[in-house]
C-alpha cells in the first residue's frame, strides 16, 4: 500500500526495565480489509489483533518462530485467527467477515459485542517437539485488555497495550497502530507506579494516530524522560507465504478416504488459502500422485475405476 508507511519500533527504557514497542499498521490492515472484504467492525477487530500480532512477534528471536493468536466468542464474528514472526510478517482472517451491529454506549465500532465471550489462545512456536500453548478467558473482547490479562495471568509480566483502528466513512482504513510497554522482572516500583499514572492520561492510540503522531513519538509520550532507547525500526507487512506444494501437504493430512472420494467425483478439486483468498486447483492426476505418494497406489486404481 503505497500510501502508507508500516514499521514497528523496538525499544527499552530505564535501563532495560521497561521493553516497549510501538507500530503504524494502517496499510497492512487496509490490504486485509480488502482481501477478506470486511465490514468495519470486523475490519477494526482483525486490525487491533493484526497490529498486536505484529507487536509480540517481534519479541521472538528466530525467523522460524510462529506466533499465533486465536480468539472464539460467541458474538456474531465468532472470532478471529492471526499469525506473526518476529520480522514483521502477519497475516489473520476473521471466522465471519461481515458482521452488521450498533455502535456501542460510546458511539463507537462495538468489537467486543461482535466478538463476544470466550477466549483468548497464544500459540508460540519455537521449534521445540511441542509449541508453547496458553489460554485465558476473554475481560472485556475489545482486544488490547485481553492481551494484557493474558500476559499478566499466563506469564506474569505486567504489561500495558493500546490497539485502534480509525476507519473513514467510505469504510477505508484512515490509521491503525498501536503500543506495547511491559515491564520486567526486578522492575522497581517507583518506575512502575510512574508508568501508570503517565498511562492514566492516555486517551487512546487513535487520538495519537489522529495527530500524525510516529511511533517513536508515542514511546516518548508515554515513556517521558525514561532515557528511551529505540533499538530496531521494522517494516511491517501483510505477508502470507502461501503454496501449492504447502497445500499438497494439508491435502496429504486428510486421509485416503477423503481423497478417494475426491478422485471418485472427477473434478478438479480448489481449496482457497483462509490468509489471503488464493485458490489452488488439484485436477485429477495431481490427485492420483497424491494417493501415491500417501503410499496407496492400489487404492488409487481402484477410485478410478482401473
Amino acid at each position: 500500500m503505497s500510501e502508507y508507511h508500516d514499521y514497528m519500533v523496538r525499544a527499552f527504557a530505564e535501563e532495560g526495565m521497561i521493553r516497549a514497542f510501538a507500530a503504524t499498521t494502517a496499510g497492512l490492515v487496509e490490504e486485509a480489509r480488502q482481501i477478506h472484504n470486511t465490514s468495519p467492525v470486523v475490519t477494526a477487530a482483525l486490525g487491533r489483533l493484526l497490529t498486536a500480532g505484529v507487536m509480540m512477534g517481534a519479541m521472538m528471536k528466530d525467523q522460524q518462530d510462529l506466533l499465533t493468536l486465536k480468539m472464539d466468542g460467541d458474538g456474531p464474528m465468532r472470532g478471529l485467527l492471526v499469525t506473526a514472526d518476529c520480522g514483521g510478517n502477519v497475516k489473520g482472517y476473521p471466522f465471519e467477515p461481515v458482521v452488521l451491529i450498533p455502535a456501542n454506549e460510546k458511539g463507537k465500532l462495538d468489537v467486543a459485542g461482535a466478538i463476544g465471550k470466550g477466549t483468548l489462545t497464544v500459540i508460540s512456536d519455537l521449534g521445540l517437539k511441542e509449541p508453547y500453548v496458553g489460554q485465558v478467558e476473554l475481560v472485556s473482547g475489545e482486544i488490547a485488555e485481553d492481551i494484557a490479562y493474558y500476559y499478566g495471568n499466563s506469564e506474569q509480566i505486567p504489561t500495558a497495550i493500546g490497539l485502534g483502528v480509525l476507519m473513514k466513512k467510505e469504510n477505508v482504513l484512515r490509521c491503525a497502530g498501536g503500543f506495547l510497554i511491559q515491564l520486567m522482572p526486578g522492575c522497581p516500583d517507583e518506575v512502575a507506579e510512574k508508568l501508570e499514572d503517565r498511562l492514566r492520561g492516555v486517551q487512546s492510540v487513535t487520538d495519537f494516530l489522529r495527530r500524525g503522531m510516529t511511533p517513536e513519538e508515542i514511546l516518548q509520550f508515554i515513556l517521558e524522560d525514561r532515557t528511551l532507547k529505540i533499538t530496531d525500526r521494522i517494516p511491517c507487512q501483510y505477508h502470507c507465504g502461501c503454496s501449492k506444494e504447502r497445500v499438497e501437504r494439508a491435502l496429504l493430512t486428510v486421509g485416503t478416504k477423503e481423497l478417494k472420494q475426491m478422485l471418485a467425483e472427477g473434478k478438479p478439486v480448489e481449496l482457497s488459502c483462509h490468509f489471503c483468498g488464493k485458490k489452488y486447483s488439484f485436477h485429477k492426476a495431481e490427485l492420483e500422485e497424491l494417493l501415491l505418494k500417501s503410499g496407496n497406489e492400489s487404492a488409487t486404481n481402484g477410485a478410478c475405476g482401473t
